[in-house]
């Protein structure tokens, strides 16, 4: 392993005050990070960072960004809480700004991702009057107990059992598995459209139509979670755009209030009505996140990062493809959405790449390296990126020690 930096006085009250009272649940990296702009970060020594990490999704118009931080601002001075008991403005822009652009016609609003997948598992069941669901073999959902459900690994999953019962999983990719799971009893068919903590892993447009086509068949509802790859990540406003899809649930968090918690759950109207009270939040459509999503979905539009991220993204994906390291079995992903696969464990050369090269990024698993960066990172920083990955994957570990 690279030698970790030296840490400050600074850093190690930090981190002393953060391990006396946090949870534990996280494994954290010896930093402080303290400050973001653009696709930046700083750490309270000040040493700068290329961040690839991208909030795990959740920073895809960059750290610190000035119209949705403005809008943030002027809306926390107007009106923070409003509960859906009451009619709001902002909230009643977001819904129909959301809907707009993913084509569904309704929405609930809540605060994360894991939200947005237990609301789609309620609505469909709810929906179809049916129990059971198919999800995939590496799919990640969330980690609350309908989504775990959802959730392959399982070491995510075997301490909490037993779960919501009716879940199933069959290999990602493979249309015969997934036709022979789906019956007259599945409520929903719930797909990522590229994996992502399942290690980076885009579906074939053969797949995804084809689960579709399933779906429609036996009655059983398509849900789509874009709860990473939303907002612009892959290329387009959503992944399934990519595609001829129509799902009937959508999913989305992360990048949809430009870094503040929001979620959502997208579906299509002719699935007909959710009857008062089956559902409900306190904080989901909050007058604060509406006005911050609004100004983020604003951004991504005028400044065409989806279409900024597929340029980028794919000569990205082409300069590390050309890497030349015995290190590497497969470079993959979707607009800026990389994953690179490697024949051993990624978090040797992850940790060299903030200790030698002082840029973040984060696994995929345990042999895949992933590079989420905010879409509005400069292409020289990406450069910057692929030398040093370059420089980590051709020089062993032990070379550094």
């Amino acid at each position: 392993m690279p030698s970790q930096p030296v840490l400050s006085t600074k850093t190690t009250a930090i981190q002393e005050m953060e391990n006396a009272h946090t949870s534990g649940v996280y494994t954290k990296r010896p930093l402080a990070i303290v400050r973001g702009e653009g696709a930046h970060l700083w750490d309270a020594d000040g040493r700068e960072y290329i961040d690839c990490v991208g909030g795990q999704g959740a920073a895809n118009l960059g750290h610190a960004n000035p119209a949705v931080a403005e809008a943030i601002a002027a809306q926390a001075r107007t009106l923070i809480s409003c509960p859906e008991m009451f009619y709001n403005d902002r909230r009643a822009e977001v819904e129909q700004k959301l809907c707009q652009i993913s084509g569904l016609e309704r929405v609930f609003l809540c605060n994360s991702g894991a939200e947005a997948n237990e609301g789609a598992i309620k609505f469909a069941r709810l929906f179809t009057g049916r129990k059971e669901f198919v999800a995939t073999m590496r799919g990640f959902h969330g980690r609350t107990m309908g989504a775990l459900s959802a959730t392959w690994e399982k070491k995510y999953r075997e301490p909490f059992e037993p779960l919501v019962p009716g879940f199933k999983h069959v290999p990602y990719n493979d249309l015969e598995a997934l036709d022979a799971a789906v019956t007259d009893q599945t409520a929903g068919v719930i797909l990522e459209v590229v994996q992502g903590e399942g290690g980076v892993r885009p579906g074939s447009a053969a797949y995804l139509e084809g689960a579709q086509a399933i779906c429609r068949k036996r009655g059983a509802l398509l849900i789509i979670d874009e709860v990473q790859t939303g907002f612009g990540r892959t290329g387009r406003m959503f992944a399934h755009q990519r595609y001829n899809l129509q799902p009937d649930i959508l999913c989305v968090a992360k990048s949809i209030a430009g870094g503040l918690p929001m979620g959502a759950v997208l579906y299509s109207s002719r699935l007909g009505e959710l009857p008062p009270q089956v559902h409900g939040t306190t904080f989901g459509g909050n007058p604060l996140a509406a006005a911050a999503s609004l100004a983020a979905i604003q951004y991504l539009e005028d400044h065409h990062l989806p279409e900024r991220a597929e340029t980028l993204g794919t000569r990205f994906m082409e300069q590390l493809q050309e890497i030349n390291s015995p290190l590497i079995r497969e470079v993959r992903g979707l607009g800026l959405m990389v994953g690179i696969e490697l024949k051993q464990k990624a978090t040797p050369y992850l940790m060299a790449l903030m200790a030698q090269h002082a840029i973040l990024a984060l696994p995929a698993g345990l042999t895949v390296m992933r590079f989420l960066p905010p879409l509005v990172i400069a292409s020289q920083d990406l450069d910057q990126v692929v030398l040093a990955v370059r420089d980590v994957l051709t020089h062993p570990i032990a070379e550094r020690e």
